[in-house]
């Protein structure tokens, strides 16, 4: 199951720098973990500085 980024997104990139698969990109307001590329290591969720992060 893949993860989530949700409104509270503060665009710090965090969770991009750690993805291993390179699944997470910027979108205009927040940034996007494309589901079929997340492998769910659940890095971005570990590593989010606001915790807007989870499973879908």
């Amino acid at each position: 199951m893949a993860y989530k980024i949700s409104d509270g997104c503060i665009k710090c990139g965090t969770c991009a720098d750690g993805c291993p698969v390179g699944a997470i990109t910027e979108g205009e307001d927040k940034y996007v973990i494309d589901p079929d590329a997340c492998i769910s290591c659940g890095n971005c969720e570990a590593n989010c500085p606001v915790g807007v992060i989870a499973e879908d």
